[in-house]
This record gives C-alpha cells, sequence and structure tokens, in this order.
C-alpha cells in the first residue's frame, strides 16, 4: 500500500482551520473586544456597550455576549456591576477574588454571602442614609410585585438589589464591592435553581420587616432578621 504524504504547507493550513473551528463565537467576541480594551478604544473605568448594542456590533446573540463577558471577568479585564453594566477593571486593583468566586460551587458561594449578609445589616443599621432607604424600599418594592407576578428572573435581581442596597448604606466600598462581586456570581446560580417566585413570595415579610429594622436603627433585632433571612430557603 502507498501512501501519498501532504505538504508542511497543506497539513499548516489543515491545522489553521481546525483551530479557527474550534474558536466559538463568544471566544471571538471576546478577544476582539479584548484587542479594543488593550487599544485604549475603551479605557480603565468606562462602561461597555449594553447587550443589544454588542449583540449588533458583533452580529451575535445575547448567550455569546454573556460569555464573551464572562471570559473577560475571569480574566480580570473587566467587572460587572450589578444593575450598573460592564466597566473595563484598572489592573492594578485586579486580584484573585473574582476568579475564586466564579470557580467556587454554590455551597460555597451562599456560604459567603450569608456572612457577609450579616455584616453588611450591623453597618448599614448604623450609617444608612435617606437615600439609602429609599433604594432598599424602592428596590423591595419592586421584588414584591415581580414575585406575586409569578416573574422570576425580574424577582431574583429586584432581590440581590434590595442587598446591594444595604452593602452600599454600609460606605463601606470593600465591604460593597465584596458583596457586589458575591451577588454577580450568584445571579445565574438562582436563576437556575429557583423554579418560581413562591419562596420571594413568603419571605417578603422578614424582608420587609428587616428593612424597618434598618430604618429604626434597631440593630438587635435586624440582626436577628437577617440571620432569619439568610436560612430562608
Amino acid at each position: 500500500m502507498i501512501y501519498f504524504c501532504k505538504s508542511s504547507d497543506d497539513m499548516m493550513n489543515k491545522n489553521r482551520r481546525m483551530i479557527i473551528q474550534k474558536k466559538s463565537l463568544a471566544d471571538m467576541v471576546a478577544e476582539q473586544l479584548g484587542q479594543q480594551i488593550a487599544e485604549g478604544v475603551y479605557k480603565i473605568g468606562d462602561k461597555l456597550p449594553t447587550e443589544p448594542e454588542l449583540m449588533e456590533t458583533f452580529k451575535v446573540g445575547r448567550s455569546s455576549v454573556r460569555e464573551a463577558v464572562k471570559l473577560l471577568v475571569n480574566k480580570g479585564v473587566v467587572r460587572v456591576r450589578q444593575g450598573s453594566g460592564t466597566f473595563v477593571a484598572d489592573p492594578s486593583e485586579n486580584d484573585d477574588v473574582g476568579i475564586k468566586m466564579n470557580n467556587a460551587n454554590r455551597t460555597e458561594l451562599d456560604e459567603v454571602r450569608k456572612i457577609l449578609d450579616i455584616a453588611i445589616v450591623e453597618k448599614a443599621v448604623a450609617r444608612r442614609t435617606e437615600k439609602d432607604i429609599e433604594r432598599m424600599r424602592s428596590s423591595l418594592e419592586v421584588r414584591k410585585i415581580k414575585a406575586k407576578n409569578g416573574l422570576l428572573k425580574e424577582c431574583i435581581e429586584a432581590d440581590l438589589n434590595f442587598h446591594i442596597a444595604i452593602a452600599d448604606a454600609t460606605h463601606n466600598r470593600i465591604l460593597a464591592d465584596i458583596y457586589r462581586s458575591a451577588s454577580a456570581h450568584l445571579l445565574s446560580e438562582f436563576n437556575r435553581i429557583y423554579s418560581g417566585t413562591n419562596c420571594f413570595v413568603n419571605s417578603q415579610t422578614s424582608h420587609e420587616k428587616l428593612l424597618r429594622y434598618i430604618v429604626a436603627g434597631d440593630l438587635k433585632n435586624a440582626r436577628k432578621m437577617i440571620i432569619k433571612i439568610v436560612e430562608e430557603p
């Protein structure tokens, strides 16, 4: 039997085609966005275009855009601020905490968030302002409406926004950023594990009581209530 060997050029071209074929749309979007950031099209602190704008720019679907952003987050190139958007990260401020959170399992993330929930409530009771209270009240009202209407995704976002508002009320940027980062990683997990809004409807009363205790500056009862909340299903 006679074997015909392909030229080295043919083999190289084939390998290039295989590599290109293995690249997903998300990979290509992430590469192009990363290149634009490296070239200064988007500078440190700049907010990236919205999902619909990126979908239009790169002619890809929403899932590809979200996966591309996730890839850049994992590399520390961008940061997602829940409720605000995606921003170019400052390399000097990057550490591996976000990457560890991304690689953590749900139990680890849930444990961290429960510890943080208690910590932020304790600080928020002492430091909250009228503006902070209004943010909490607004998010909690949205949570109530979305839960009653069975809008799971919007309900989860409102729930996280309520707790993020409490975190911001600590007026401790480090604590608030850590909480926001943990919440961002939990968002997709919550969307996956919850099949309906019943648990949010059932826990609305305890959240409303928590807000009342924070407004009243009642540390003892606020702490009791947040401990109850973090143990709720």
